[in-house]
């Protein structure tokens, strides 16, 4: 069944309370998906820097910034939070750095990447994973997230949402595609590759393949539509917004509220009920096939 959320903040002043926000709108979905939870927010970094958001265990990340630090001879930034660590090395240096990390910390998986893009995953019930993560202590300018109920494939970390396959990207799925193997084949022979059998990874890896071409992300999403098969609905993170798409029959529930201070999407109204202002927003289910995007100006 599972959950979706975003959040888009329109507001400079109503950033402090992002995190808080998306971690009540995550909450109200966890019986939709109890499985497991995941989450990506948005929040600015010192020019010059990328961040890695790693996943470990304590024994795993301990002391695995000053090494990074020592082996890139530059000062490497690092925020744990519980089973994840954000380092931020210097962004010209992030090959060097996953190479290291690969070399030295192969029990270490890299979740995502990306200059404003963090990204926690973990299995539990999604209101325990925002709360172990500190979500609500979080600022940002927009996220997305997931409750995860898992149908075809076992509950792990590795298998929560969001899926990232590209800087600053990342995707949540509520639904399936029927043609996501032959999908895969396809990116793997364009050089991508892919960590788990899930098919929401196979859609995220899409769109960062159509944008490596030069496809925004509005017209990789529009392509989508002809290439990617099933019932769906994609929430989709990128450095500056954040984007929906439903299948063409609008299978799988959906509606959006729309403020001068946000705009907020949920699987169900009950995740947008609580929010600052819902009473006066524009409340809409999205079309069917249509893309629906915003972005900080």
């Amino acid at each position: 069944m599972c959950g979706i959320v975003g959040l888009f903040i329109r507001d400079p002043a109503l950033e402090p309370r992002a995190g808080e926000l998306l971690a009540q709108m995550l909450g109200v979905m966890s019986d939709r998906g109890p499985d497991s939870a995941g989450f990506a927010i948005y929040q600015d970094a010192p020019a010059g820097t990328l961040k890695l958001t790693l996943r470990g265990t304590a024994q795993s990340l301990e002391g695995l910034a000053d090494g990074l630090a020592a082996a890139l001879g530059a000062p490497v930034r690092a925020e744990p939070h519980d089973t994840h660590l954000v380092a931020q090395v210097p962004a010209a240096r992030e090959a060097e750095a996953r190479a290291w990390l690969a070399a030295h910390h192969p029990d270490v998986a890299v979740v995502g990447a990306g200059r404003r893009m963090e990204i926690y995953k973990e299995v539990g019930r999604p209101d325990d994973v925002a709360r172990r993560f500190a979500l609500p202590r979080m600022s940002g300018s927009h996220g997305i997230g997931h409750t995860r109920m898992a149908t075809e494939s076992a509950v792990t970390t590795r298998g929560a949402h969001p899926f990232s396959t590209g800087l600053d990207q990342c995707l949540v799925h509520n639904g399936s595609l029927s043609n996501h193997n032959s999908v895969r084949r396809t990116l793997q022979r364009e050089g991508l590759s892919f960590e788990t059998e899930n098919d929401s990874e196979v859609a995220a890896g899409y769109l960062t393949w159509r944008m490596r071409q030069g496809a925004t992300l509005k017209e990789a999403l529009e392509a989508s539509l002809g290439d990617l098969d099933g019932f769906y609905t994609f929430v989709v993170g990128a450095e500056n917004g954040f984007a929906v798409l439903r299948d063409p029959i609008a299978c799988k529930p959906a509606v959006m509220a729309e403020t001068a201070r946000y705009v907020a999407f949920g699987s169900e109204y009950r995740a947008l009920a609580g929010l600052p202002g819902i009473e006066e927003a524009r409340v809409f289910e999205p079309e069917p096939a249509r893309v629906y995007a915003w972005e900080r100006g």
